[in-house]
């Protein structure tokens, strides 16, 4: 099972609501943070609790150690199971009530020590086992550990001895039994209050932070309605910026600069569909006037001037067709083919020979002495390089320099002339779909307006630039492309 599987199939037993997602996450927290100390609270309690029964058992056996060297038997002393088991000897010395019933008159419960073999202080592990009566206590059938204290008897004397019924040769062994019942039960009762505490912590910690997710996602909600009445055709709403300088301050910010650039670009769309409108309009409107006063009076009309105009115009609307397809597919990141690679030296020089200025005498001029090499689409390239050209060829007075040079960022192409130049304010102006200067508006040009949003565009679409260069006089293009490397066999164009 993929991790996409696992998260789809959690995602849907979660909570939709943020509020209640930060809730339960909290709570998943703190129930964990809260089990945890929990765990380590009662494991220290524990402890605490054994180290006491511990030195307890060391108090008592040091009390049945002092009574027996007093010639004195213990019988049902202390708060700690005990008994004292002698050597060659079945029945014990004595022993607490819980062992007794373990036991009999004639038979000690744990085992007794060997003679010769004795220790004075000793912790032991001890087995109980069940009773004979076949009912089930604290010990029955349970291990626990056990502080041993031997005692030899003719350190006693032979009267204390006697008095207590053992051979003078006797080992007394008196075992105190360690139980954990006093600390399993401060850890039952300390558990039983971290649970009442925990739960009530956990649904505290869930509660705060569902109403601090809830308080927090106010702004959010906001902008989730102010942004939920903004249409395409009427981007103007903004949302308020709430003045907490956090993130959903920045992303307020930030939604506000993406509807303004939504604004500017349905403003930039409108323009657009009213200059296509406008293009397309003038010669249409030229072919149906000259086609109409040609059906009107066919008698009159001059049939070879009137399918000229008719030729003419036609060939203007394929023009605008074509740019504006092209322009749409650039704009869409939609290639034409496959990259290869492609030196614009014998482009530029191919291209600069291809021109001819129409009824005018001009110098059209190529510097391209070394091998620049670009990566993209050679259809392409060629269009942004002749589009350049023939709007160089267009506003240029008496020469056009198309130059070519390779440096160490990559290829610069240079197309400039000594015309009457570009204001630098309109400088960014000119790349726009249909933008004329005021002083080109009266020229006839036959351009169709889109050559240099289109040249900008295929720069844009090879990983490049295209800017206009500042300069006193005359108007130059820089495109920059990234640099290829050397060509591969097969792969040059």
């Amino acid at each position: 099972m993929t991790m996409r599987v696992v998260g789809e199939i959690v995602g849907r037993f979660l909570p939709r609501s943020v509020g209640a997602r930060t809730a339960l996450a909290a709570a998943v927290a703190a129930s964990f943070i809260l089990a945890g100390t929990g765990w380590w609270a009662s494991r220290q309690l524990y402890d605490q609790r054994i180290k006491a029964t511990i030195s307890l058992a060391e108090d008592q056996a040091d009390t049945l150690t002092n009574q027996l060297y007093q010639g004195a038997a213990p019988s049902g002393f202390g708060k700690l199971p005990y008994e004292i088991v002698v050597s060659g000897r079945p029945a014990s010395a004595g022993c607490s009530g819980d062992l007794a019933a373990l036991g009999s008159d004639v038979r000690h419960v744990l085992p007794a020590p060997v003679a010769g073999r004795w220790d004075v202080w000793s912790l032991r592990t001890v087995h109980f086992p069940g009773s004979a009566a076949g009912g089930q206590g604290p010990l029955e059938g349970h291990t626990f550990q056990a502080l041993t204290a031997d005692v030899q008897a003719h350190d006693l004397g032979h009267a204390k001895a006697a008095a207590i019924g053992i051979r003078d040769n006797a080992l007394l062994r008196i075992y105190v039994v360690i139980t954990p019942f006093d600390a399993e039960a401060a850890v039952a009762s300390a558990t039983r209050i971290l649970l009442l505490v925990g739960s009530a912590g956990v649904v505290f910690v869930a509660a705060v932070a569902y109403a601090a997710a809830k308080h927090a996602l106010r702004p959010v909600e906001a902008i989730r309605a102010r942004t939920a009445s903004v249409t395409a055709s009427d981007p103007r709403e903004r949302v308020e910026v709430p003045p907490t300088q956090d993130e959903i301050a920045a992303l307020a910010v930030t939604i506000n600069a993406t509807l303004d650039r939504l604004g500017q670009a349905a403003a930039q769309q409108r323009r657009f569909i009213a200059d296509a409108a406008h293009e397309l309009r003038s010669p249409l409107t030229t072919l149906l006037a000259s086609l109409e006063v040609a059906l009107t009076y066919p008698d009159q009309t001059d049939w070879p001037s009137a399918v000229g105009t008719a030729a003419r115009q036609t060939r203007r609307l394929r023009s605008l067709t074509e740019d504006l397809l092209l322009l749409a597919r650039l704009d869409a990141r939609v290639p034409a083919g496959p990259d290869t690679i492609v030196d614009l030296r014998e482009l530029a020089t191919t291209l600069a020979g291809q021109v001819l200025p129409a009824e005018r005498h001009l110098a059209i001029e190529c510097d391209a002495r070394e091998t620049a090499l670009v990566r993209g689409r050679p259809d392409e390239l060629e269009r942004l390089l002749r589009n350049l050209l023939d709007n160089a060829v267009h506003h240029a007075f008496d020469r056009v320099l198309l130059s070519v040079r390779a440096e160490d960022e990559g290829v610069v192409v240079a197309v400039g002339d000594d015309g009457p130049g570009i204001p630098s304010a309109a400088r960014e102006h000119i790349f726009e779909p249909f933008a004329r200067l005021e002083d080109d508006r009266s020229r006839v040009s036959g351009g169709t307006g889109l050559g240099l949003a289109i040249a900008r565009d295929i720069a844009h679409a090879h990983h490049g630039t295209l800017t206009v260069a500042d300069r006193t006089c005359g108007t130059c293009f820089l495109v920059r492309l990234p640099y290829a490397g050397e060509a591969t066999s097969g792969d040059h164009v």
